[in-house]
Order: C-alpha cells, then sequence, then structure tokens
C-alpha cells in the first residue's frame, strides 16, 4: 500500500533555502569588482579610515603572498595558510578562500576566511587571552575553606 502523502525529509528539503552571501547588499562578485576607494565606502568608518589613510607596504604584500597561493592551489583544495602578525588588518573580499595564520601572542591561530568576515580585522578570529576558569579553593585558603572536606 503506498502512500501519497509527503515524508518528513521531502518537508524539510522543501524548507530549506541557501541563503546566499551580500555585503551591504552585493553579492562577493560584485565586491571583487571594486577597487580600494570604493570598497571603502562600504566599510564602516573605522575600517574605511584605516583604508584611504595610506597603507604601509606590508599590508600589500600580504594580499600579494594571499593571492599568490591562492592561484597556485589546485582547484577544491584548501590553499597553503600564510603566517602574518598583522591583527589589524582588515578582511576584503580578495583574502576570502583563504587560510592565514594569525600570531596571538604566542601562537599561531588558524583562521580560514570566508565572506561573512568581510569587513572585520584580522585579530577579532584569534584571540590573544585565554579564558581562566578558577577551581575551587584549597585548604587554608578562607575561613570557609576549613568546612570542604579533605580527601
Amino acid at each position: 500500500m503506498a502512500s501519497t502523502q509527503p515524508t518528513i525529509m521531502d518537508d524539510l528539503s522543501s524548507k530549506q533555502v541557501f541563503k546566499k552571501f551580500s555585503y551591504r547588499g552585493l553579492n562577493i562578485t560584485e565586491l571583487l569588482t571594486k577597487d580600494d576607494k570604493q570598497l571603502a565606502q562600504l566599510f564602516r568608518s573605522r575600517q574605511r579610515r584605516k583604508i584611504n589613510r595610506v597603507m604601509p607596504p606590508k599590508y600589500e604584500r600580504l594580499l600579494n603572498r594571499l593571492w599568490k597561493v591562492k592561484a597556485n592551489c589546485p582547484q577544491g583544495e584548501k590553499p597553503k595558510a600564510i603566517k602574518t602578525h598583522l591583527r589589524n588588518a582588515v578582511v576584503t573580499p580578495k583574502m576570502v578562500q583563504s587560510i592565514v595564520n594569525v600570531y596571538t601572542g604566542k601562537v599561531f591561530a588558524s583562521v580560514e576566511i570566508k565572506p561573512s568576515m568581510i569587513g572585520y580585522y584580522l585579530g577579532e578570529f584569534a584571540a590573544s587571552k585565554k579564558r581562566i576558569s578558577h577551581g575551587k579553593a584549597g585548604v587554608g585558603a578562607t575561613k570557609s575553606s576549613k568546612f570542604v572536606p579533605i580527601k
């Protein structure tokens, strides 16, 4: 006896809609066609100011290295990671689909750049401080610790 009612999977697949990326109403291909000055107009004020001022050559070298590694990478594979100390570099559309190892002050944290990261700084994706979780107080630490059973 064949049932003509839709199954749960049919219902879920009809509801799944893949969200297309857009930054300020523009898709990634439109963003890639814009030059630095036009792109800066889309960013927030702090990032716009950084891009409009004269950029030191080290930022251009980072972009060139990322572009070169991405161009030499075979189709369908991830590119080789590039190490950098530039935590204050603004993520641009040219960096998307690259892997950057950002220095945290102790180690290099691997960051895969996705389209949703455009307009943020690289340092925002590599935490420089470790979260501390304190244990319970030891014997003799406080007045109340004398009631903690010793194991």
